[in-house]
């Protein structure tokens, strides 16, 4: 992080991330049974719409000068490519063992990291290359290129990540001259009608304990993202990234308890 800034500060923004992390693992857990009857299009739809009603109180917070903003183009742009990356990611989440979704996400932090230093400027030492490179061999380990296993579902999961990365960059970007709460709010705003389109094409409503699961969904992942912009407003963006690696616990310890996934003879193998 910022070597000027108050070890304070980056501890905070460590808290941070540490939290949103866990908050976007449990989101993971809630769209996986999910997806097991609604389409990823429309789990990322529900999960914006009760996203958006669960930020909502920060209008009640801040009044409607909380929405006055000169930065209107940017957010739109920040928007598409993290609906972008938001249903890559889901389908990878509906489709891959839970686990293996995961660990593939964790190519972010070596994405963002090389895009801090280029488009940043911020100053990555030996440590946080020695990071990417040991995160790097990781990502290798789990997406086995070459092997028969490898697939386009594994490849979703990569350009999800890829994206995931570039939407940390703009909001380190926009937090510069915007408010974490506003940041969320517009994104949010904006995301429910970008998810909604192609959600149409596949509509079907849910049905029992599924509604329970977008809700959890649409919660976990607006806590997660306001937790994550405010981390992001106080550090680096290649110090905090690698954070999430921390989620692999929490997404792990679930798809065992819930959907009996067990890592068996080198493979991901989903016994549901």
């Amino acid at each position: 992080m910022n070597a000027g800034a108050p070890a304070a500060v980056h501890w905070r923004a460590a808290r941070l991330m540490l939290g949103s992390t866990l908050l976007f693992g449990m989101m993971a857990v809630a769209i996986r049974p999910a997806s097991a009857s609604l389409h990823t299009f429309e789990i990322a739809f529900f999960r914006n719409f009760f996203g958006l009603l669960a930020a909502l109180p920060l209008l009640l917070r801040h009044g409607p000068g909380l929405m006055r903003t000169t930065q209107f183009p940017r957010y739109l742009f920040r928007c598409l490519i993290g609906i972008c990356s938001m249903l890559a990611g889901f389908w990878a989440i509906g489709h891959l063992p839970l686990a293996q979704a995961v660990a593939i996400s964790y190519s972010t932090p070596l994405f963002a990291t090389i895009a801090a230093a280029a488009l940043l400027g911020e100053q990555v030492r030996a440590r946080r290359w020695a990071a990417v490179v040991l995160g790097f061999i990781g990502v290798l380990v789990v997406v086995h290129p070459g092997n028969a296993e490898f697939s386009a579902g594994t490849l979703v999961a990569l350009l999800a990540a890829l994206l995931s990365s570039i939407v940390a960059i703009q909001i380190k970007q926009l937090s510069a001259t915007e408010p974490a709460d506003r940041i969320v709010i517009y994104t949010t705003l904006l995301w429910v009608p970008m998810s909604l389109v192609p959600a149409w094409g596949v509509w079907q409503w849910p049905q029992g304990i599924a509604w329970a699961w977008v809700v959890a969904a649409g919660i976990f992942g607006t806590g997660g993202h306001m937790l994550w912009t405010r981390a992001l407003k106080l550090g680096e963006v290649s110090a905090l990234t690698p954070i999430s690696f921390m989620q692999l616990p929490v997404v792990a310890v679930f798809g065992w308890l819930l959907f009996d996934e067990t890592r068996t003879a080198g493979r991901w193998r989903v016994r549901w």
